[in-house]
């Protein structure tokens, strides 16, 4: 082979690195094979990503059940079926940014994920960071674009989500070797009893070291690209140690987290004073211990009078409507006039687990009638109702 040849070979092997050259190569070729009009891409984008092992297969369900998507996730990995690409994955590689940018646009572009779709293990390098940002100012601009014109519906803003899952090294080992042997173990039984499928099994699940490469992949090639996706879409990273419950729910808060972010920036700036529910119920606890003390402390002889009509007045009512969780007290005491009488009344009720809501109503009660004019004179009375409301009996209702 002489040296022209073997130059000419290892240009053609160097993968191009330019995010704009790769993107605008696949969009011509999209714009190409479907048309403009048919370049309808999802409405909702949910990127998750993760260490290997933090269970991104598992969470996938959950995901898309919060945010009420339908069709299946697109795993980046299954879409890169290439001989090369099968060999890359198997030694813990990655395969090259233009074949997955290529491949991955194609399939959103099918109608299936016309409202939304999750994308796993995507984006995994900053080029791909790089081209998802190019494709949402593309989708931005088509949505410009057809804005007046009736397919206006399929040409969408779109709404990103980004959900990275994170493990330690020694708990991405453990994992991932735990599902290699599960699956020998599975396949085994599936070649003994000829029942069931058999099941593709990672090569770097099968060793520690190849399950430490894989790892290590992650953290230096994935986990850079993933932080400077963080300069464009506002995330969090997601603990994935704990038990899938409590994983859930670290999910949960960061979907509520960054769904506050989804509204126009003129739209936040003006509601952005108001604080965000789990903000207020964060310390919401403590405070309420705190207040108690300070009645204590400061207000004792109206705190005192508070409880005393709770226990001689209100539980009695309370406790006859035990099966329901719900029971509305009428009161006409003079004391709850005091500015913090109704105050202390809620905490009091919040502190023992009930949930308490006061209503102040002003009633005109006929006092005196002339009889000469027939005018009648009334006095005003104040009614303070309160609805209490608690977990009800578990009992069976017939």
């Amino acid at each position: 082979m002489d040296q022209q040849t073997h130059s000419s070979e290892n240009i053609e092997g160097l993968e191009i690195k330019d995010a704009k050259v790769i993107f605008n190569a696949v969009w011509e070729e999209l714009i190409e094979e479907y048309g403009r009009e048919k370049l309808q891409f999802p409405k909702e984008l949910i990127l998750l990503g993760g260490a290997p092992g933090a269970g991104k297969g598992t969470q996938t369900r959950f995901i898309t059940n919060e945010r009420g998507l339908t069709c299946p996730p697109i795993v980046i990995s299954d879409l890169l079926v290439t001989p090369e690409a099968i060999r890359i994955k198997d030694q813990g590689g990655m395969v090259g940014d233009k074949e997955v940018v290529g491949i991955l646009l194609r399939k959103l572009l099918q109608e299936e994920f016309r409202n939304g779709a999750l994308l796993d293990g995507f984006p995994r390098t900053r080029v791909q960071v790089e081209c998802l940002k190019q494709l949402v100012d593309k989708i931005n601009q088509l949505h410009n674009s057809f804005s007046n014109t009736p397919l206006a519906i399929h040409f969408r803003r779109p709404t990103i989500h980004a959900m990275v899952l994170f493990i330690n090294e020694k708990t991405s080992i453990e994992r991932q070797l735990s599902r290699g042997k599960e699956i020998l173990e599975m396949n085994q039984s599936v070649k003994d009893t000829g029942v069931g499928d058999i099941t593709d099994l990672r090569a770097t699940d099968l060793t520690v070291d190849a399950a430490a490469h894989r790892y290590r992949v992650f953290k230096e090639k994935t986990w850079d690209a993933l932080q400077s996706l963080q300069e464009i879409y506002h995330y969090h990273f997601v603990s994935a140690e704990g038990p899938i419950e409590e994983v859930e729910q670290n999910i949960v808060r960061e979907l509520e987290y960054q769904s506050s972010l989804e509204l126009d920036p003129k739209t936040y700036d003006r509601m952005r004073y108001l604080p965000l529910a789990q903000d207020i119920t964060l310390h919401a606890r403590q405070e309420l211990v705190r207040r108690l003390d300070r009645y204590e402390i400061e207000q004792k002889d109206l705190f005192r009078r508070v409880i005393d009509v709770i226990k001689n007045k209100f539980m009695e009512i309370i406790q006859r409507h035990s099966l329901s969780g719900k029971a509305v007290v009428n009161s006409e005491d003079t004391m709850f006039a005091e500015p913090n009488a109704i105050p202390i009344l809620i905490d009091i009720f919040s502190e023992r687990g009930f949930h308490a809501v006061v209503d102040k109503k002003i009633a005109d009660i006929p006092d005196h009638i002339d009889l000469e004019n027939g005018k009648i004179t009334c006095r005003q009375k104040t009614i303070y109702q309160i609805e209490i409301t608690f977990k009800g009996s578990e009992i069976r209702r017939g």
